[in-house]
Order: C-alpha cells, then structure tokens, then sequence
C-alpha cells in the first residue's frame, strides 16, 4: 500500500470525513408517514385532526426488514411534514402523536423506528419540514427560534446517532396556522437563517450530513424521477443568489466540472406515484426490473439512490412494495456478490513509486492505484486468465482525493483488436455500465483525459442475471 508521502497532492474540492461515509451507502430509504396516509392527501393543509393517526398493526420491525432486504442501508423519516403533525411527542406543539390514539397517545414513531434501525444496522436520519401550516407562529422570527430548531434540537438529542438531515423548499402558502385559515408568505432566502439553523446540526450530530438544494453536504439532484444526470459531477459551485428552493434544476442535476463545493448528488424518487401510501396506487408499485434501471442511473453514476417507502395505514411496508423490494435486493446481491476480474493479472502503463495496481481488485475503498503526476492519460491493461462472460463493468475513483478524471473508456479484446463498450465522463464514487453480455479474457481501461494524474480504488467486473418474473397484480404476498 501506498503511504502517505507518496500520495497524489488532492485536487480541487474533497469530501469531508462525514460525505466519504456517507458515499459508501449508496443506497437508502426514504419513509413518508403521517396524517395524508389517511386522509388519501399528499400535502395536508395543517387542519387535521390527531384522532385519524393511528396505525393499529405498525411495525418498525417489518418496515426496517423490508428496508434491509433490499440492501437498504439506512432510513429517512418524515418526522415532521408540511401539515405540521409530529411523529413524535415535542414539546414544542400539540399537535403531535401524543394527541393521537396510537399507542394511546403514548406512541413515539420516531422512536421506533431509531431503534429498530439501530437493531438491525441501518442508518437513521430525519426529514423535518420547514413549512408548518398547523403552527399559529409560522411566518414570524419565534417560529424559527422557538419552534423549528427546538424540534431539531429534540431530533437531534433524543434518538442517537443521525446520519443525515433532510431540508426541502416546499415554504409558505395557504394553511390552517392555529386555526387562522390563510395565506403566509415567507422570504425563503433569509427567512430560516439556515447557515444558524444548521450550525446547530453540526454542533449536535458533527456526523450528520446536510442535505437541502444547497448542500451543505449533498444536493437535490434536480429530478424527482429517478436518475442522476450523465454526466454527475460531484462538485458544484453555489452563488450568492442560490438558495433553498431556487437552485436551477439542470445545474443541479449535472453539478459543474470544476465546481468549487464538494457537494453530491442525492437521487430521490418513490416507489409509488407518489409520495404518501394511496390505495388506488396498489397496482403501480415499481418492480424490481424498473428499481434496477433507476440504481443504475443513480448509484451507477455517482449519486445517492433515496428510495420513498410510504407504509401503508396498517403502519406497514405493504405486502407489493416488500416483495418488489425482497427481489430487487436479492437480485442486486446475486449481480454484485462476485467480482469477475479478482485474480486477473493487472499491467499498468504507468504506477506512482509505492503504488500497485492490484489495489483495484482488492474489494477495499481504502486503497487505491495512482500514476506519477504528469501521467494523465494512463492504461491498465487485465488479463483474465480465461475467458470470463459479463455484463456490469464498475470503476471507483479514490474521491479522497477529488475528482481527478474527466474521461474515461473500457475495451475488450475480441478478434485480435481492442473493441471499446463502454466511456463516460465523471467516475468519482461509482461508475457502473450495463452492457450486451459479453465474453473475453482480456479488458483494458483507459484514461483519456485527466485534470490530475488518476487515483482509481476499485474495478470489477459482474454478470447481472435474468430478473425474476413479477406483477404489481399479485393479490397476496407474505409479508417479511
């Protein structure tokens, strides 16, 4: 391995220790639960009665299950949405599941879900809302003071570790703020003070990621259907006039080469057609084919893929969505369990003093193979040993480092000349090209243009198999 004094100097932006753990989920949930799964609503308008919560057969031990069954490794509650009703018993509102029949007002969602998450090894974050149409301050100073960062203080103090902090711009409107029926307005750029509002993350959970258009640390992809643009860039520079909510949808979507923040792009979509569980969306439940497109255009291109699994009103992952998600995940673990190129002779036409190509197949994101610094446009070169058939190809950077490549290309050998399958642009975290199955005993990569000499830590090569045949038209599946 490589030590410290042979490294590359970084370039450009670099991810915090906090985005580097972050990076390596990869895959997440998001849970969108509260009073509109029983009112059939997406945005409830705040006048909701507490009585209409209760989820008489919930179980964070089948949500959490369904999660992990598809290689989830983590889990996002909307603890707090625009309607204002907390999961939670704050102290900061009434209106909250204390007021509720669950558990007979001695519930605490919030709480369950933490710690069955904390059982079974994901990660827990939290999604509040800044828009409140239920609270009478909503509009003025105190709101902010007195209320939203109260109950983010209680979030972030109650229930362990939090991975990451979740921050949209859906702000001001019509609402029922403390049973005034009316409009209020809010200047979004100035109006929650975020860079205060999240200092207060940073002091409470140091390890938790900002999430919001503007990072701090990742960013709305631009897109709530499910893909990342292509290219990714993982950099991106936010100017004086982006905000919360404001942020153009394409820049967002692409992030900038060169960008001047190291801030990631998270891929958020649901399941369903929308958002909160609907009865009517029974049948149009993603299946595990369409899960698989929408990670390899996200995951597969350097972003975060957020997956929303609304449970349903029993308080329960329905038994569609955990069967989509069961083969999903069992069909992502029989693609990617086994790396076709391990024990491949791996030749470089160029390595940094104290580096090894063999870094790339050793399965760790710790180690990594890098060139001398004014090699930009190196080859490695893998001989299989036999021939191996594939369909998958995966390329790593070593993003401790940076984005250093801006392009990049795979050939296979195949009648006596290299044949090139695959080239993209940003690689960063994860690059992932599905391909036309193919069979060689030889594949080259190459870097053709750099704005550094190259760092990669990881290739592999993997054989997706057919997916499993199934229907959203299943009347009965068990559940987990």
């Amino acid at each position: 391995m490589s030590t410290h004094n042979d490294l590359p100097a970084p370039y450009g932006p670099t991810p915090s220790p906090r985005q580097l753990k972050w990076h390596t989920l990869e895959t997440y949930a998001f849970l969108h639960f509260t009073t509109n799964t029983f009112t059939d609503k997406e945005w409830g308008y705040g006048d909701e009665s507490p009585s209409i919560f209760n989820p008489t057969q919930f179980s964070a031990k089948q949500i959490i299950s369904s999660l992990k069954a598809a290689g989830l490794k983590a889990a996002i509650l909307t603890c707090k949405h625009h309607d204002g009703f907390c999961l939670w018993p704050t102290k900061t509102t009434k209106h909250n599941i204390s007021a509720s029949p669950y558990r007979n007002g001695k519930g605490d969602i919030v709480g369950e879900l933490a710690r069955e998450c904390q059982k079974q090894g994901l990660k827990f974050g939290v999604y509040l809302s800044p828009w409140d149409r239920n609270n009478a301050l909503y509009g003025s100073s105190d709101y902010v003071t007195k209320i939203y960062r109260e109950q983010l203080r209680e979030l972030l103090t109650w229930y362990g570790p939090i991975f990451e902090t979740w921050h949209d711009g859906a702000n001001g409107g019509d609402g029922y703020y403390g049973g005034k029926r009316e409009s209020r307005q809010i200047d979004r750029t100035t109006y929650y003070d975020w860079p205060t509002t999240w200092q207060l993350i940073r002091e409470l959970q140091p390890d938790a990621c900002v999430w919001s258009d503007i990072g701090w640390d990742a960013r709305w992809v631009g897109t709530e259907r499910g893909f990342a643009g292509d290219p990714c860039w993982h950099t991106i520079t936010i100017g004086p006039k982006d905000g919360v909510g404001q942020m153009d949808e394409k820049k967002l979507l692409s992030g900038e080469r060169n960008g001047k923040s190291w801030i990631p792009a998270e891929v958020d979509f649901s399941i369903r057609p929308g958002w909160f569980w609907h009865e009517a969306q029974n049948k149009l439940v993603k299946s595990p084919a369409q899960l698989m497109t929408h990670y390899l255009e996200s995951v597969g291109r350097g972003a975060s893929m957020l997956l929303n699994i609304p449970p349903d009103r029993r308080g329960l992952v329905h038994e569609l969505d955990a069967s989509s998600l069961k083969i999903f995940g069992e069909h992502l673990k029989k693609t990617f369990t086994k790396n076709l190129a391990i024990g491949a002779k791996v030749t470089a036409s160029n390595t940094r003093h104290g580096s090894d190509p063999k870094h790339l197949l050793d399965g760790s994101r710790e180690t990594a193979w890098y060139t001398d610094d004014p090699v930009l446009t190196p080859e490695l070169t893998l001989e299989l040993g036999r021939p191996k058939t594939f369909n998958i190809i995966r390329l790593r950077e070593a993003i401790a480092l940076g984005q250093r490549i801006d392009e990049a290309a795979i050939d296979i050998w195949q009648d006596d000349s290299w044949v090139e399958v695959a080239k993209a642009q940003s690689i960063g975290s994860c690059r992932l090209w599905r391909i036309p199955t193919t069979t060689t005993d030889k594949v080259r990569i190459r870097v053709t243009k750099a704005a550094a000499c190259p760092a990669l830590s990881d290739f592999g090569l993997f054989i997706e198999p057919p997916m499993p045949a199934w229907s959203a038209k299943i009347s009965s599946v068990a559940l987990p």
